[in-house]
């Protein structure tokens, strides 16, 4: 029975251990928030290179994942993804695997480093220096980096120190605990549950390495444990598909079932092999000391993922199918407006979601240069034939541009500030995207209502809106290319053909305004003529400010046209 002052050094050490726990925590996610940003144009190039290539897959998973050191945030992201309809299932499977594998760096680096608080207090200076006395952006994030890393060594020796699991009493209790739950099974829920509730299975796997460390906890039950943890860090995977389409929930369920698979092997060898495991263990790092004690942990749990993704590698499209068999399509799929390449599971990775931005203001883009066309051709022809098109284009180029003005308010807060001025020039493209939406939605009701009237433009009319049109088309041509590719050699053209397009202006209405005077042109006319002219002009401004904001990111003027 435990006195009083017993119970209260429980208290006290329990408290100790979990203030340890969070700071390690908080220094992993600090680390990886500092990583993140250094490689962001890495991550983007890796992203760029996926492909139907399961190994490189793999690689990416393991290298994205080694970044940001978390496998939770790696598959949250790749869920983002999937529905967002960038990746396919076939792609995203060898991603989730190979995060498995990114994330056994943290329990490395756990293992490598007994003196943490020497290690910590050299970190936590250097961070002090570069992000106190620094500007630079780069080594403010060196500062970043070591601070993130001091803090987890901060965590560890917090976790093994006397007041933690150094203390007698703690130990004491944890050794009564294990023996009590000496089970394979149970050892392995202890995993499951631990790693759920802190969601992190590399922090669940540092507190086990510590344990084994201090010599709280036998090897022989840590493994099990260690096991466990990589079915628990499934949870973040699972909160994440909430709300997510189909294809995403058969990520999830691949996820699941790669880990589960992963821990019902692992389980059943270590449960009829323990003996020799551990011997094998202890016989590649011998040594009683408790950086060999922990680097057996963590040497297993290397070997735990690596020989996971090698079994389950060959079989990725029985995976898929297994998901697809499961979770089947819907009969009828709801059918709403939906952001193509964005998702709000990418914030939590700034820069690729930074990219995948970019890559909807370039799909509404084509949506906007779309409308242009098929609303002059329906004005042509005097027809309605294109009008479920252009009406269905025009929800979505207004959909597009508020639900992304609202997602880059949120990614503002998030990305580094090289990245601030970008985010700005966003902001203004996707107004004169809408703006130029907007003129090409209004020239088709031109051309419906001419249509109503049984009135027509004249032959002379109709040639001058022809070569005013081309220029535009010209202007759409290079503003894409520009936008898209960040060709700068197309700008100095872009500004010659605005500039054309003002005197076509000029030229034009007071070529009509002549031939009204003259009595050759029909008044009913007049207005419907003015107003395309008027509005090509007001798209060329806007084409302009599109294809200059590779240039000058802040510098994009805000139509209001």
């Amino acid at each position: 029975m435990l006195t009083a002052q017993e119970i209260m050094q429980l208290i006290q050490s329990l408290i100790w251990l979990l203030a340890g726990v969070g700071v390690f925590i908080v220094g992993m996610n600090f680390m990886g928030d500092a990583l993140e940003k250094s490689a962001g144009s890495g991550m983007k190039r890796m992203l760029e290179r996926i492909s139907n290539n399961r190994f490189s897959g793999v690689g990416i998973g393991a290298g994205v994942t080694a970044i940001i050191q978390s496998s939770s945030a790696t598959s949250v992201m790749v869920i983002g993804l999937v529905n967002a309809g960038v990746m396919t299932l076939m792609q995203a499977t060898p991603i989730l695997m190979g995060a498995k594998i990114g994330t056994t760096i943290t329990g490395v680096l756990v293992a490598l480093k007994n003196d943490y608080f020497n290690m910590a207090m050299y970190l936590l200076a250097f961070a002090g220096v570069m992000m106190g006395f620094f500007k630079k952006e780069k080594i403010k994030l060196a500062g970043s980096l070591c601070c993130g890393l001091g803090m987890i060594f901060v965590g560890l020796e917090i976790m093994s120190s006397e007041q933690a699991f150094g203390n007698a009493l703690v130990q004491g209790m944890f050794t009564a605990v294990f023996q009590a739950i000496d089970f394979p099974l149970l050892l392995v829920l202890v995993g499951v549950i631990f790693t759920a509730l802190i969601q992190s299975s590399s922090a669940a796997t540092g507190v086990v390495i510590t344990m084994v460390g201090t010599g709280v906890l036998p090897l022989e039950q840590a493994m099990f444990i260690v096991v466990g943890a990589n079915l628990g860090t499934c949870v973040t995977a699972l909160l994440a598909c909430v709300g997510a389409n189909t294809n995403s929930k058969r990520a999830v369920l691949i996820y699941l079932t790669c880990n589960s698979i992963g821990v019902v092997l692992f389980t059943v060898v270590l449960w009829l092999f323990k003996e020799k495991a551990v011997d094998l263990l202890m016989s590649l790092i011998p040594g009683k000391d408790p950086m060999s004690l922990q680097m057996r942990v963590s040497t297993f749990h290397v070997v735990f993922n690596v020989t996971t993704t090698v079994i389950l590698l060959p079989f990725v499209r029985q995976l898929v199918d297994w998901a697809c068999l499961v979770i089947k399509d819907k009969g009828e799929e709801e059918t709403r407006l939906s952001l193509k390449y964005v998702d709000d599971r990418l914030l939590s990775m700034p820069s690729v979601a930074l990219l995948q931005v970019k890559k909807e203001m370039e799909y509404m883009l084509s949506l906007v240069e779309q409308n242009t066309v098929l609303s002059f051709e329906a004005m042509d022809a005097n027809s309605l034939e294109h009008d479920e098109t252009i009406r269905g284009n025009e929800c979505i180029i207004d959909f597009t541009n508020s639900a992304l003005t609202k997602f880059l308010i949120k990614l503002s807060n998030e990305v580094e500030q090289s990245d601030e001025a970008v985010i700005g020039s966003y902001f203004h493209v996707l107004n004169d995207l809408e703006r130029i939406g907007d003129h090409a939605e209004n020239f088709y009701e031109i051309g419906v209502e001419m249509s109503q009237k049984k009135i027509a433009f004249s032959e002379k009319a109709r040639g001058e809106i022809a070569a005013m049109r081309e220029s535009i088309m010209q202007m759409f041509a290079i503003s894409k290319d520009a936008f898209e590719h960040l060709n700068k050699e197309g700008l100095p053209a872009l500004t010659k053909l605005e500039e054309g397009v003002d005197v076509q202006k000029k030229e034009l209405i007071a070529s009509h305004f002549a031939r009204l005077a003259e009595g050759n042109c029909n008044v009913d006319v007049s207005p419907y003529y003015s107003s395309v002219i008027t509005g090509l002009e007001r798209v060329a401004d806007h084409l302009v400010n599109v294809g200059y904001s590779i240039v000058n990111p802040t510098g994009a003027q805000d139509n209001e046209l």
